[in-house]
């Protein structure tokens, strides 16, 4: 049975140009014939959603906290789709936190939403079967998306029919992330032409930082008075080498093509 109803952001301006763009689950639900919803205020939509007698709802990559009120209209609650393997890594940033710690190993979480932060009881969890220590953050979004997708399609048909017992988090093992901001992308251009020289840890942390926050909030530095922005770089004998730049006022580049 498709879902009885979507709920989504509103459009934004995407792009140079600023175009009204919509996101992409509403045009998945558009193609499909399902009802869509994209409020400012998510209360303000709450009588729509209680009269499409929802059972239960699926939260992924939403972005606004959910009142307590909205929670209580879903009969058997709401699964969040969190990308990490819970309880490490709560909160708004786990793909650029799981980067910049250097894990070799993360996955994806479902569990059922409560009154705090990634803190419900746990339906399924499952671990990429690779290690992502060298992953960019796309690349890595891309494959918890994916492997999401596939835990909830196999966890879905046994939580309908009331056979998936959730269970508690260990909040011994819990830690949380934060939201990054350009002053956290930043890299002093001394610890960088160390990191270019010298390689060591200025290098792995460098790394790690231009791996894990482009392109949001993106990684930047000041050179020669002018900011210049870390696109891609990897660690190649022993040292960091810078891949892609782009400078105050152009294009990006391409400075290393790994040869």
């Amino acid at each position: 049975m498709p879902p009885v109803l979507v709920v989504t952001n509103p459009d934004r301006p995407a792009g140079r140009k600023q175009i009204l763009t919509p996101p992409p689950t509403k045009l998945l639900a558009q193609r499909n014939n399902i009802p869509v919803l994209q409020p400012e205020v998510l209360l303000n939509s709450k009588f729509e959603i209680r009269n499409s007698n929802p059972d239960f709802a699926v939260l992924a990559s939403y972005g606004k906290i959910i009142p307590q009120e909205v929670i209580d209209l879903f009969p058997r609650g709401i699964i969040v789709v969190h990308p990490s393997l819970l309880p490490k890594y709560r909160g708004a940033t786990p793909i650029q936190s799981t980067l910049l710690s250097g894990d070799e190993r993360t996955g994806t979480s479902l569990i059922l939403m409560d009154e705090k932060v990634d803190h419900g009881p746990t339906l399924a969890e499952r671990a990429l079967e690779f290690p992502i220590s060298n992953f960019q953050f796309s690349k890595l979004h891309d494959a918890l998306a994916e492997l999401s997708a596939i835990l909830l399609v196999e966890t879905l048909p046994g939580f309908e029919r009331g056979e998936v017992t959730p269970v508690p988090q260990d909040e011994s093992e819990a830690t949380y992330t934060k939201k990054f901001s350009s002053e956290d992308a930043f890299v002093d251009h001394g610890d960088l032409e160390k990191a270019e020289q010298e390689g060591g840890e200025t290098a792995v942390l460098i790394d790690r930082k231009i791996r894990a926050l482009n392109p949001e909030p993106g990684v930047w530095t000041i050179e020669d008075g002018k900011r210049m922005k870390l696109l891609e770089g990897e660690i190649r004998d022993g040292t960091l080498k810078l891949k892609k730049i782009q400078r105050e006022g152009g294009n990006s580049q391409i400075v290393d093509n790994g040869y």
